[in-house]
């Protein structure tokens, strides 16, 4: 008897469990406050938009797309650009630099954000790709990754690969480009950079990562630690984690401590600064001193020996300074009218513009047109004179439509 009692229990038991059951299926579902979606990227870090001031169209927008069209023009099938090249006899034998490349690789970016055509963004990640093989990375022998080019990592090469990646987040608003995450390439561009640093200030410019690695004390490029700087500063903006704008306050601090130059890179550097965050006195008092000393070490005439690329780097940091100090409220205007100068010096070199009345077949003149060739002297085009060109010359319509707001 009490085994029976057992078993109805049991059976009781499941029987209203399964009523249970079938009366739940039959209910109205419960009420649940739904999970707030955050849209995050593989990196873990926010998804930004690029901030872009809007150029207007007119003749030097129109020489920048000209620009563009010459380095699509002259582009290989595997990605490469055309380095160099001598507008009279077409010879092309250079030892080309692969960090100038790179640097050209990103002006293809500022021709599709100022053009809104995908070809030239389309270019640019055919160029980014191949020069994508020369990025090395090692965790046992160094920290990050770096731009292996002639025997050697220098930080110039990860600081123009930043901007290059920069630059086209800036065009497309995308860290995606086939299998690559740009955004966790440039952050380890930049702990690069950061390894590189001195502790007293100041960066060692050139790393050899063969075999646990060794800096190089004695090699120095005058341009790399401005280049090193605007880098940290646009991993800043893209990220938006302030490790990295604390990086670039570190490093400026000692810079501006150092000789003044025709540093157009730290021009670049003062006027994010002011976008971003903001500039101190000091900062302000060394813009114009770089400005200062950019326009009394220009030769203002279209002499023959005079070259356009250096008067390009000039367009690009006075256009660069103008920004920073009219977002600090400074005293902006007296550029102006030098940066027209040095712009009216560039185009006389732009083909079709010829100021040296060079002896050019039709045949050069559709292969070369938009390219921007030095001098009189050295009638040839080079890769870094045309993207000086298309980045000052976009920096300077920035500028102005600042001025228009």
């Amino acid at each position: 008897m009490p085994r029976k009692i057992v078993f109805i229990i049991v059976l009781l038991a499941v029987l209203a469990g399964a009523a249970f059951f079938l009366t739940r299926q039959n209910a109205a579902p419960a009420e649940i406050s739904p999970t707030p979606f955050v849209e995050t990227s593989p990196t873990l870090v926010p998804v930004r938009k690029p901030e872009v001031v809007p150029i207007e169209d007119g003749p030097l927008k129109d020489a920048i797309l000209a620009a563009g069209d010459y380095l699509v023009r002259q582009q290989l099938t595997n990605g490469e650009l055309s380095y160099q090249v001598n507008i009279l006899n077409h010879d092309r034998s250079s030892t080309p630099s692969d960090i100038r490349l790179m640097a050209g690789t990103g002006s293809l970016y500022t021709v599709c954000r100022v053009s809104g055509d995908a070809k030239y963004c389309e270019a640019g990640d055919r160029a980014l790709d191949h020069y994508f093989e020369m990025l090395v990375s090692d965790p046992e022998s160094f920290k990050g990754t770096c731009l292996y080019t002639n025997g050697g990592c220098p930080l110039g090469g990860a600081a123009l690969t930043v901007d290059a990646i920069y630059k086209r987040w800036q065009a497309t608003g995308s860290f995606f480009m086939d299998e690559h995450n740009l955004l966790d390439t440039a952050m380890n561009l930049g702990y690069f950079i950061v390894s590189m640093r001195k502790p007293e200030g100041g960066f060692y410019h050139s790393f050899d990562p063969h075999f646990a690695g060794t800096v190089d004390p004695n090699y120095f490029v005058i341009y790399f630690p401005g280049e090193s700087l605007y880098a940290l500063l646009q991993i800043y903006e893209m990220t938006g984690n302030t490790f990295w704008l604390e990086q670039a306050h570190e490093v400026n601090e000692f810079m501006v401590t150092q000789p003044v130059t025709e540093d157009h890179w730290h021009g670049y550097a003062f006027a994010m600064f002011a976008r971003l965050d903001a500039l101190e006195k000091s900062d302000i008092d060394y813009a114009n001193q770089i400005a200062d000393t950019i326009i009394a070490g220009q030769v203002r005439s279209l002499h023959p020996a005079n070259t356009s690329i250096s008067t390009a780097t000039k367009v690009e940091a006075l256009s660069a300074l103008a920004q920073a100090l009219l977002l600090s409220d400074a005293e902006h205007e007296r550029l102006d009218r030098d940066i027209r100068t040095f712009i009216t010096f560039v185009l006389a070199r732009q083909l079709p513009g010829d100021n040296c009345n060079l002896d050019l077949s039709q045949d050069a003149l559709l292969r070369y047109t938009g390219g921007v060739f030095s001098s009189c002297e050295d009638p040839t085009i080079r890769v870094d004179g045309v993207q000086h060109w298309v980045n000052g010359v976009a920096a300077f319509l920035e500028y102005q439509s600042m001025m228009d707001k």
